[in-house]
Protein backbone atom coordinates (compact mmCIF):
# COMPACT_ATOMS: atom_id res chain seq x y z
CA UNK A 1 0.00 0.00 0.00
CA UNK A 2 1.11 3.33 -0.84
CA UNK A 3 1.00 6.21 2.21
CA UNK A 4 1.99 9.55 1.31
CA UNK A 5 2.88 12.26 3.29
CA UNK A 6 0.19 15.39 3.79
CA UNK A 7 2.04 18.71 4.08
CA UNK A 8 0.34 21.32 5.54
CA UNK A 9 -0.18 24.35 4.06
CA UNK A 10 0.54 27.65 5.66
CA UNK A 11 -1.33 30.98 5.10
CA UNK A 12 0.51 33.92 4.54
CA UNK A 13 -1.17 36.94 5.81
CA UNK A 14 -0.20 38.68 2.78
CA UNK A 15 -2.99 39.53 0.71
CA UNK A 16 -3.17 37.36 -3.20
CA UNK A 17 0.12 35.42 -2.38
CA UNK A 18 -1.54 32.10 -1.40
CA UNK A 19 -3.51 32.21 -4.12
CA UNK A 20 -0.30 32.68 -6.62
CA UNK A 21 1.79 30.00 -4.06
CA UNK A 22 -0.43 27.61 -5.11
CA UNK A 23 -2.59 27.42 -1.32
CA UNK A 24 -0.26 28.68 0.78
CA UNK A 25 3.59 28.17 2.13
CA UNK A 26 4.47 24.66 2.60
CA UNK A 27 5.22 23.95 6.51
CA UNK A 28 9.07 23.15 7.08
CA UNK A 29 9.86 24.59 3.79
CA UNK A 30 13.35 26.56 3.19
CA UNK A 31 12.61 29.72 1.33
CA UNK A 32 14.68 32.04 -0.53
CA UNK A 33 13.11 35.67 -0.99
CA UNK A 34 15.25 37.31 -3.84
CA UNK A 35 15.57 40.51 -5.64
CA UNK A 36 17.25 43.85 -6.27
CA UNK A 37 17.42 46.66 -3.02
CA UNK A 38 14.28 48.56 -2.54
CA UNK A 39 11.78 45.75 -4.05
CA UNK A 40 10.19 44.93 -1.16
CA UNK A 41 11.99 41.63 0.20
CA UNK A 42 12.13 42.98 3.95
CA UNK A 43 8.29 44.25 3.84
CA UNK A 44 7.68 40.55 2.74
CA UNK A 45 9.17 38.89 5.12
CA UNK A 46 7.77 40.82 8.06
CA UNK A 47 4.25 40.93 6.99
CA UNK A 48 4.65 36.83 6.57
CA UNK A 49 5.80 37.30 9.70
CA UNK A 50 3.97 39.06 12.01
CA UNK A 51 1.09 37.08 10.36
CA UNK A 52 2.29 33.52 10.87
CA UNK A 53 4.09 34.22 14.69
CA UNK A 54 2.13 32.91 17.44
CA UNK A 55 3.70 32.41 21.12
CA UNK A 56 3.17 29.00 21.01
CA UNK A 57 4.69 29.02 17.29
CA UNK A 58 7.50 32.14 17.80
CA UNK A 59 9.54 33.25 15.37
CA UNK A 60 12.74 34.40 15.23
CA UNK A 61 14.60 37.44 12.91
CA UNK A 62 18.35 37.42 12.21
CA UNK A 63 20.08 40.27 10.43
CA UNK A 64 23.54 39.92 9.52
CA UNK A 65 24.83 42.85 7.66
CA UNK A 66 21.59 44.53 6.85
CA UNK A 67 19.84 46.94 8.87
CA UNK A 68 20.04 47.03 12.61
CA UNK A 69 16.53 45.85 14.03
CA UNK A 70 15.36 49.19 15.75
CA UNK A 71 16.05 50.94 12.09
CA UNK A 72 14.06 48.01 10.79
CA UNK A 73 11.21 48.64 13.51
CA UNK A 74 10.94 52.23 13.20
CA UNK A 75 10.09 51.67 9.26
CA UNK A 76 8.49 48.51 10.10
CA UNK A 77 6.02 50.10 12.36
CA UNK A 78 4.52 52.28 10.13
CA UNK A 79 2.74 49.13 8.52
CA UNK A 80 -0.83 48.58 9.68
CA UNK A 81 0.63 44.88 10.44
CA UNK A 82 2.87 45.59 12.53
CA UNK A 83 2.01 44.58 16.25
CA UNK A 84 4.25 46.11 18.81
CA UNK A 85 3.09 43.19 21.25
CA UNK A 86 4.43 40.33 19.52
CA UNK A 87 8.14 41.93 19.82
CA UNK A 88 9.74 39.48 22.83
CA UNK A 89 6.56 37.50 22.81
CA UNK A 90 5.88 35.64 19.50
CA UNK A 91 8.98 37.67 17.82
CA UNK A 92 12.34 37.79 18.29
CA UNK A 93 14.97 39.97 17.05
CA UNK A 94 18.77 39.09 16.71
CA UNK A 95 21.60 41.10 15.45
CA UNK A 96 24.26 39.10 14.28
CA UNK A 97 26.36 42.36 12.72
CA UNK A 98 29.16 42.41 15.21
CA UNK A 99 29.89 38.63 14.89
CA UNK A 100 30.02 38.63 11.46
CA UNK A 101 32.34 41.45 11.15
CA UNK A 102 34.74 39.86 13.70
CA UNK A 103 35.53 37.19 10.87
CA UNK A 104 34.54 34.40 12.47
CA UNK A 105 31.78 32.71 10.37
CA UNK A 106 31.80 29.27 12.12
CA UNK A 107 30.28 31.41 15.28
CA UNK A 108 27.65 32.66 13.73
CA UNK A 109 26.49 29.91 12.28
CA UNK A 110 26.99 28.04 15.89
CA UNK A 111 24.79 31.07 17.38
CA UNK A 112 22.05 31.02 14.82
CA UNK A 113 21.88 27.60 15.47
CA UNK A 114 21.88 28.09 19.34
CA UNK A 115 19.33 30.43 19.14
CA UNK A 116 16.60 28.54 17.06
CA UNK A 117 17.11 25.80 19.49
CA UNK A 118 16.92 27.84 22.52
CA UNK A 119 13.82 29.18 21.44
CA UNK A 120 12.03 26.56 19.68
CA UNK A 121 11.10 28.78 16.82
CA UNK A 122 8.55 27.66 14.58
CA UNK A 123 10.07 30.02 11.91
CA UNK A 124 13.47 31.37 10.85
CA UNK A 125 14.17 34.24 8.74
CA UNK A 126 17.98 35.39 7.83
CA UNK A 127 18.29 38.72 6.80
CA UNK A 128 20.59 39.91 4.68
CA UNK A 129 22.95 37.13 3.78
CA UNK A 130 23.52 38.37 0.04
CA UNK A 131 24.97 41.79 1.33
CA UNK A 132 27.67 39.55 3.38
CA UNK A 133 28.85 38.00 0.25
CA UNK A 134 28.99 41.14 -1.25
CA UNK A 135 31.02 42.58 1.61
CA UNK A 136 33.25 39.98 1.58
CA UNK A 137 34.45 39.73 -1.77
CA UNK A 138 38.89 39.91 -2.36
CA UNK A 139 40.35 41.51 -5.84
CA UNK A 140 36.50 41.01 -6.80
CA UNK A 141 36.74 37.45 -6.40
CA UNK A 142 34.21 36.31 -3.15
CA UNK A 143 35.68 34.64 -0.09
CA UNK A 144 35.64 31.13 -0.27
CA UNK A 145 34.99 30.16 3.79
CA UNK A 146 31.98 32.84 3.34
CA UNK A 147 30.70 30.99 0.44
CA UNK A 148 30.89 27.82 2.48
CA UNK A 149 28.84 29.69 5.18
CA UNK A 150 25.88 30.59 3.52
CA UNK A 151 25.83 26.83 1.79
CA UNK A 152 26.07 25.02 5.19
CA UNK A 153 23.73 27.72 6.60
CA UNK A 154 20.99 26.34 3.50
CA UNK A 155 21.50 22.94 4.42
CA UNK A 156 20.76 23.62 8.34
CA UNK A 157 17.57 25.58 7.60
CA UNK A 158 16.34 22.48 5.84
CA UNK A 159 17.23 20.29 8.66
CA UNK A 160 14.97 22.40 11.07
CA UNK A 161 11.58 21.60 11.91
CA UNK A 162 10.95 25.05 11.13
CA UNK A 163 9.44 27.69 7.99
CA UNK A 164 12.81 28.83 7.26
CA UNK A 165 13.00 31.75 4.80
CA UNK A 166 16.87 33.92 3.89
CA UNK A 167 16.36 36.96 2.26
CA UNK A 168 19.31 38.30 -0.53
CA UNK A 169 19.95 40.80 -2.25
CA UNK A 170 20.34 39.11 -6.52
CA UNK A 171 19.80 41.03 -9.58
CA UNK A 172 19.62 37.96 -11.78
CA UNK A 173 18.21 34.61 -11.85
CA UNK A 174 21.33 33.52 -13.04
CA UNK A 175 23.22 34.01 -10.11
CA UNK A 176 25.18 31.16 -9.45
CA UNK A 177 24.72 29.58 -5.89
CA UNK A 178 23.84 25.79 -4.52
CA UNK A 179 20.90 27.88 -2.36
CA UNK A 180 19.00 28.46 -5.42
CA UNK A 181 19.54 24.19 -5.36
CA UNK A 182 18.64 23.40 -1.60
CA UNK A 183 15.47 25.57 -1.28
CA UNK A 184 12.37 24.67 -1.33
CA UNK A 185 10.53 27.89 -2.45
CA UNK A 186 12.01 30.75 -4.43
CA UNK A 187 10.22 34.15 -4.49
CA UNK A 188 11.59 36.31 -6.91
CA UNK A 189 10.30 40.14 -6.96
CA UNK A 190 11.55 42.73 -9.52
CA UNK A 191 10.65 46.75 -9.73
CA UNK A 192 10.96 48.72 -12.49
CA UNK A 193 10.08 52.36 -13.33
CA UNK A 194 8.70 53.49 -16.80
CA UNK A 195 8.16 57.09 -17.53
CA UNK A 196 6.37 58.08 -14.06
CA UNK A 197 5.02 54.66 -13.25
CA UNK A 198 6.63 51.79 -10.60
CA UNK A 199 5.55 48.42 -11.31
CA UNK A 200 6.25 45.57 -9.06
CA UNK A 201 6.19 42.13 -9.66
CA UNK A 202 7.28 38.48 -8.31
CA UNK A 203 7.16 35.68 -9.53
CA UNK A 204 7.02 32.09 -7.75
CA UNK A 205 10.15 30.28 -9.60
CA UNK A 206 10.21 27.35 -7.67
CA UNK A 207 7.85 25.81 -4.98
CA UNK A 208 8.07 22.13 -4.29
CA UNK A 209 4.83 20.01 -4.08
CA UNK A 210 2.48 22.05 -5.24
CA UNK A 211 1.32 23.95 -8.26
CA UNK A 212 2.18 27.57 -7.77
CA UNK A 213 0.85 30.56 -10.77
CA UNK A 214 2.90 30.48 -13.35
CA UNK A 215 4.28 34.03 -14.73
CA UNK A 216 4.70 37.70 -13.38
CA UNK A 217 2.63 38.56 -10.93
CA UNK A 218 2.13 42.14 -10.11
CA UNK A 219 1.98 43.74 -6.78
CA UNK A 220 1.69 46.77 -4.79
CA UNK A 221 3.12 48.45 -1.28
CA UNK A 222 0.88 50.42 0.42
CA UNK A 223 0.40 51.58 4.16
CA UNK A 224 -1.76 47.91 4.91
CA UNK A 225 1.91 46.07 3.63
CA UNK A 226 2.11 44.22 0.58
CA UNK A 227 -1.17 42.85 -1.67
CA UNK A 228 -0.31 40.69 -4.60
CA UNK A 229 -2.61 40.30 -7.73
CA UNK A 230 -3.33 36.95 -8.97
CA UNK A 231 -4.22 36.59 -12.20
CA UNK A 232 -8.14 35.47 -12.79
CA UNK A 233 -7.73 32.16 -13.99
CA UNK A 234 -9.67 31.32 -17.57
CA UNK A 235 -10.47 27.73 -16.35
CA UNK A 236 -12.50 28.29 -13.78
CA UNK A 237 -14.49 31.08 -15.54
CA UNK A 238 -14.65 29.50 -19.22
CA UNK A 239 -17.87 30.49 -20.89
CA UNK A 240 -19.52 27.70 -22.83
CA UNK A 241 -23.33 28.44 -25.17
CA UNK A 242 -26.04 30.16 -23.16
CA UNK A 243 -28.02 27.88 -21.23
CA UNK A 244 -31.99 28.39 -21.29
CA UNK A 245 -32.44 30.05 -17.66
CA UNK A 246 -30.01 32.30 -18.52
CA UNK A 247 -31.97 33.15 -21.67
CA UNK A 248 -35.16 33.39 -20.04
CA UNK A 249 -33.85 35.59 -17.02
CA UNK A 250 -33.32 39.35 -18.58
CA UNK A 251 -32.32 42.50 -17.40
CA UNK A 252 -33.87 45.99 -18.16
CA UNK A 253 -31.02 48.76 -19.79
CA UNK A 254 -33.83 51.45 -18.17
CA UNK A 255 -34.37 52.85 -22.17
CA UNK A 256 -37.71 52.23 -23.39
CA UNK A 257 -37.46 50.66 -26.94
CA UNK A 258 -34.13 49.05 -26.36
CA UNK A 259 -35.61 46.44 -24.44
CA UNK A 260 -37.97 45.34 -27.01
CA UNK A 261 -34.53 45.55 -29.58
CA UNK A 262 -32.88 42.80 -27.48
CA UNK A 263 -35.74 40.75 -27.86
CA UNK A 264 -36.96 41.42 -24.41
CA UNK A 265 -33.59 42.87 -22.37
CA UNK A 266 -30.20 41.83 -21.80
CA UNK A 267 -29.72 37.84 -21.03
CA UNK A 268 -28.77 37.90 -17.23
CA UNK A 269 -25.01 37.30 -16.84
CA UNK A 270 -24.08 38.33 -20.35
CA UNK A 271 -21.36 41.29 -21.22
CA UNK A 272 -22.65 43.94 -23.56
CA UNK A 273 -20.19 45.96 -25.50
CA UNK A 274 -21.88 49.32 -26.58
CA UNK A 275 -19.54 51.34 -29.49
CA UNK A 276 -20.01 54.56 -30.76
CA UNK A 277 -18.57 57.68 -31.58
CA UNK A 278 -17.94 60.65 -28.95
CA UNK A 279 -21.14 62.39 -27.69
CA UNK A 280 -23.40 59.55 -28.83
CA UNK A 281 -24.62 58.65 -25.77
CA UNK A 282 -22.59 55.56 -24.45
CA UNK A 283 -22.36 56.94 -20.78
CA UNK A 284 -25.55 57.60 -20.94
CA UNK A 285 -26.92 54.43 -21.51
CA UNK A 286 -24.48 53.05 -19.17
CA UNK A 287 -26.10 55.16 -16.29
CA UNK A 288 -29.67 54.03 -17.41
CA UNK A 289 -28.30 50.46 -17.19
CA UNK A 290 -27.08 51.11 -13.71
CA UNK A 291 -30.40 53.38 -12.15
CA UNK A 292 -32.66 50.36 -13.90
CA UNK A 293 -30.60 48.03 -11.79
CA UNK A 294 -31.14 50.02 -8.82
CA UNK A 295 -35.26 50.41 -9.42
CA UNK A 296 -35.22 47.19 -9.30
CA UNK A 297 -33.40 46.29 -5.97
CA UNK A 298 -29.84 45.39 -8.38
CA UNK A 299 -26.63 47.12 -6.39
CA UNK A 300 -24.02 47.88 -9.39
CA UNK A 301 -20.63 49.00 -9.39
CA UNK A 302 -18.79 51.31 -12.15
CA UNK A 303 -15.05 51.67 -13.43
CA UNK A 304 -14.95 55.13 -14.22
CA UNK A 305 -11.62 55.34 -16.64
CA UNK A 306 -13.13 58.64 -18.38
CA UNK A 307 -14.27 61.09 -15.43
CA UNK A 308 -15.58 60.80 -12.05
CA UNK A 309 -19.63 60.96 -12.17
CA UNK A 310 -20.98 64.02 -10.30
CA UNK A 311 -24.14 65.71 -10.58
CA UNK A 312 -23.40 68.01 -14.23
CA UNK A 313 -22.35 64.74 -15.34
CA UNK A 314 -25.31 62.80 -14.26
CA UNK A 315 -27.31 63.53 -11.38
CA UNK A 316 -28.83 60.35 -10.93
CA UNK A 317 -25.97 58.31 -11.16
CA UNK A 318 -24.25 60.59 -8.59
CA UNK A 319 -26.87 60.31 -6.31
CA UNK A 320 -26.80 56.26 -6.73
CA UNK A 321 -22.84 56.30 -5.92
CA UNK A 322 -24.11 58.93 -3.04
CA UNK A 323 -26.32 56.22 -1.24
CA UNK A 324 -23.83 53.13 -1.96
CA UNK A 325 -26.68 51.49 -4.43
CA UNK A 326 -23.57 51.69 -7.11
CA UNK A 327 -19.95 51.10 -6.20
CA UNK A 328 -17.37 53.19 -7.77
CA UNK A 329 -14.27 52.06 -9.00
CA UNK A 330 -12.40 55.32 -9.89
CA UNK A 331 -8.45 54.56 -10.25
CA UNK A 332 -6.56 57.29 -10.46
CA UNK A 333 -3.01 55.68 -10.18
CA UNK A 334 -1.10 55.69 -13.45
CA UNK A 335 0.77 52.39 -12.61
CA UNK A 336 -2.11 50.38 -12.20
CA UNK A 337 -2.04 46.05 -13.55
CA UNK A 338 -5.35 44.84 -15.36
CA UNK A 339 -5.18 42.24 -11.97
CA UNK A 340 -5.26 45.00 -9.89
CA UNK A 341 -8.32 46.49 -11.40
CA UNK A 342 -9.84 43.38 -11.31
CA UNK A 343 -9.36 43.05 -7.80
CA UNK A 344 -10.69 46.28 -7.35
CA UNK A 345 -13.56 45.69 -9.49
CA UNK A 346 -14.13 42.26 -7.65
CA UNK A 347 -13.67 43.50 -4.38
CA UNK A 348 -16.20 46.07 -4.71
CA UNK A 349 -18.62 43.51 -6.67
CA UNK A 350 -18.99 41.28 -3.23
CA UNK A 351 -18.68 43.84 -1.09
CA UNK A 352 -22.08 45.18 -2.51
CA UNK A 353 -23.35 41.88 -3.52
CA UNK A 354 -23.61 43.58 -7.62
CA UNK A 355 -25.32 42.22 -10.27
CA UNK A 356 -24.43 44.92 -12.94
CA UNK A 357 -21.26 46.53 -13.90
CA UNK A 358 -19.97 49.42 -16.00
CA UNK A 359 -16.73 49.86 -17.52
CA UNK A 360 -16.62 53.03 -18.72
CA UNK A 361 -14.43 53.12 -21.08
CA UNK A 362 -12.14 50.83 -22.47
CA UNK A 363 -10.27 53.41 -24.56
CA UNK A 364 -10.38 55.05 -20.61
CA UNK A 365 -8.96 51.87 -19.61
CA UNK A 366 -6.12 51.48 -21.44
CA UNK A 367 -5.28 54.71 -20.61
CA UNK A 368 -5.12 53.83 -16.77
CA UNK A 369 -3.22 50.75 -16.69
CA UNK A 370 0.77 51.28 -16.72
CA UNK A 371 2.62 51.34 -20.39
CA UNK A 372 4.43 48.10 -19.65
CA UNK A 373 1.03 46.41 -19.50
CA UNK A 374 -0.52 48.44 -22.41
CA UNK A 375 1.30 46.01 -25.48
CA UNK A 376 -0.66 42.97 -23.76
CA UNK A 377 -3.68 44.92 -23.41
CA UNK A 378 -6.53 42.92 -25.45
CA UNK A 379 -4.83 39.50 -23.69
CA UNK A 380 -5.28 41.84 -20.56
CA UNK A 381 -9.16 42.72 -21.76
CA UNK A 382 -10.37 38.73 -22.00
CA UNK A 383 -8.82 38.27 -18.60
CA UNK A 384 -11.36 41.41 -17.26
CA UNK A 385 -14.41 39.90 -19.25
CA UNK A 386 -13.75 36.32 -18.45
CA UNK A 387 -13.53 37.45 -14.25
CA UNK A 388 -16.79 39.25 -14.21
CA UNK A 389 -18.38 36.35 -16.07
CA UNK A 390 -16.91 33.82 -13.77
CA UNK A 391 -18.42 36.32 -11.00
CA UNK A 392 -22.03 36.50 -12.45
CA UNK A 393 -22.85 39.42 -13.00
CA UNK A 394 -24.12 41.47 -16.31
CA UNK A 395 -21.76 43.66 -18.00
CA UNK A 396 -21.60 46.89 -19.87
CA UNK A 397 -18.62 47.60 -21.79
CA UNK A 398 -18.53 51.57 -23.57
CA UNK A 399 -15.78 51.41 -26.52
CA UNK A 400 -14.68 54.75 -28.20
CA UNK A 401 -14.95 54.91 -31.91
CA UNK A 402 -14.11 57.47 -34.16
CA UNK A 403 -16.54 57.22 -36.87
CA UNK A 404 -15.04 57.67 -40.41
CA UNK A 405 -17.93 56.41 -42.51
CA UNK A 406 -15.53 54.05 -44.49
CA UNK A 407 -15.99 50.77 -42.07
CA UNK A 408 -18.16 49.81 -39.28
CA UNK A 409 -15.48 48.29 -36.40
CA UNK A 410 -17.39 47.70 -32.99
CA UNK A 411 -13.89 47.97 -30.92
CA UNK A 412 -10.38 49.40 -31.84
CA UNK A 413 -8.80 46.03 -29.75
CA UNK A 414 -10.64 42.96 -31.84
CA UNK A 415 -12.11 42.04 -29.05
CA UNK A 416 -15.81 42.43 -29.82
CA UNK A 417 -15.95 38.62 -29.98
CA UNK A 418 -15.48 38.23 -26.19
CA UNK A 419 -19.27 39.85 -25.27
CA UNK A 420 -22.52 38.28 -25.73
CA UNK A 421 -23.89 41.37 -27.33
CA UNK A 422 -23.41 44.36 -28.90
CA UNK A 423 -25.51 47.83 -29.26
CA UNK A 424 -23.53 50.13 -31.99
CA UNK A 425 -24.31 53.95 -32.03
CA UNK A 426 -23.65 56.09 -35.20
CA UNK A 427 -24.46 59.75 -36.77
CA UNK A 428 -26.03 60.28 -40.04
CA UNK A 429 -26.50 63.21 -41.86
CA UNK A 430 -30.04 64.44 -42.69
CA UNK A 431 -31.28 67.14 -43.76
CA UNK A 432 -27.87 69.46 -42.40
CA UNK A 433 -27.95 67.72 -39.09
CA UNK A 434 -26.39 65.34 -37.43
CA UNK A 435 -28.45 62.59 -36.22
CA UNK A 436 -28.02 59.77 -33.46
CA UNK A 437 -29.14 56.52 -34.88
CA UNK A 438 -28.56 52.96 -32.98
CA UNK A 439 -28.87 49.11 -33.96
CA UNK A 440 -28.44 45.66 -31.86
CA UNK A 441 -25.76 43.89 -33.53
CA UNK A 442 -25.73 40.94 -31.82
CA UNK A 443 -27.50 38.58 -28.76
CA UNK A 444 -25.75 35.13 -28.57
CA UNK A 445 -28.14 32.65 -28.94
CA UNK A 446 -31.28 35.09 -28.54
CA UNK A 447 -33.39 36.31 -31.52
CA UNK A 448 -33.06 40.60 -31.55
CA UNK A 449 -34.35 43.25 -33.91
CA UNK A 450 -32.16 43.97 -36.95
CA UNK A 451 -34.04 47.52 -37.05
CA UNK A 452 -31.95 51.33 -37.17
CA UNK A 453 -33.70 53.20 -34.88
CA UNK A 454 -33.12 56.67 -34.62
CA UNK A 455 -32.64 58.20 -30.86
CA UNK A 456 -32.69 61.46 -28.70
CA UNK A 457 -31.14 62.34 -26.10
CA UNK A 458 -32.42 65.17 -23.64
CA UNK A 459 -32.89 66.01 -19.64
CA UNK A 460 -34.84 62.95 -19.80
CA UNK A 461 -32.40 60.64 -20.93
CA UNK A 462 -32.39 58.47 -24.17
CA UNK A 463 -35.71 58.11 -26.03
CA UNK A 464 -35.89 55.58 -28.78
CA UNK A 465 -37.67 56.55 -31.98
CA UNK A 466 -38.57 54.60 -34.91
CA UNK A 467 -37.07 52.74 -37.97
CA UNK A 468 -35.32 54.45 -40.45
CA UNK A 469 -36.85 55.31 -43.28
CA UNK A 470 -35.82 52.19 -46.32
CA UNK A 471 -33.11 53.10 -48.72
CA UNK A 472 -34.23 53.32 -52.37
CA UNK A 473 -31.37 53.49 -54.24
CA UNK A 474 -27.80 55.46 -55.73
CA UNK A 475 -28.22 58.88 -57.18
CA UNK A 476 -24.42 60.61 -58.06
CA UNK A 477 -22.86 57.80 -56.65
CA UNK A 478 -24.22 58.17 -52.90
CA UNK A 479 -27.15 56.39 -51.27
CA UNK A 480 -30.26 58.42 -50.50
CA UNK A 481 -33.70 57.39 -48.74
CA UNK A 482 -36.90 59.00 -48.41
CA UNK A 483 -39.67 59.32 -46.11
CA UNK A 484 -42.76 57.28 -46.19
CA UNK A 485 -45.11 58.49 -48.73
CA UNK A 486 -42.58 61.09 -50.16
CA UNK A 487 -42.03 60.70 -53.46
CA UNK A 488 -40.41 64.06 -54.35
CA UNK A 489 -36.79 63.91 -55.00
CA UNK A 490 -36.15 67.24 -53.76
CA UNK A 491 -36.92 65.17 -50.73
CA UNK A 492 -34.66 62.87 -50.66
CA UNK A 493 -31.38 63.15 -47.79
CA UNK A 494 -27.94 61.79 -48.58
CA UNK A 495 -26.30 59.36 -46.31
CA UNK A 496 -22.58 57.90 -47.02
CA UNK A 497 -22.16 54.77 -48.68
CA UNK A 498 -21.03 52.92 -45.50
CA UNK A 499 -24.41 54.00 -43.24
CA UNK A 500 -25.88 52.28 -46.47
CA UNK A 501 -24.03 48.34 -45.89
CA UNK A 502 -23.85 48.87 -42.74
CA UNK A 503 -28.03 49.53 -42.16
CA UNK A 504 -29.36 47.50 -44.87
CA UNK A 505 -31.43 44.58 -43.31
CA UNK A 506 -29.06 40.94 -44.72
Amino acid sequence: MNHTATIQRLATGVPGLDEVLGGGLPEFSFNLIAGAPGCGKTTLAHQMMFSMATPERPAIYFTVLGEPPLKMLRYQQQFSYFDATAINSSIRFVNLSDDTLRGDLDAVLQRIVAEVRTHDSAFVFVDSFRSVVLASTIEGKPNQALQQFVQQLGVLMTSWQATTFLIGEYFAESDANPVFTVADGLIWLRQSVERNSMVRKMEIMKMRGQPSLPGLHTFRITSAGIQVFAPARASTASRGYPDTAALDSRVGLGVPGLDEMLGGGLPRGYSLLVAGPSGSGKSLLAAAFLAEGARCGEKGVIAAFERRPNPFYNRSLAELIQSDDVGLVDPQTPDLSIDEIVRLLLDEIHRLKATRVVIDSLSGFELAIAPTFRADFRESLARLVIALAHAGVSVLMTSELEDRYTDLRFSPYGTAFLTDAIIVQRYIEVHSELRRVMAVVKVRGSAHSHELREFTISTEGIRIGGKLPDYVGLLGGRPTMRHAGDQSAQERVAISPADADAVLPP
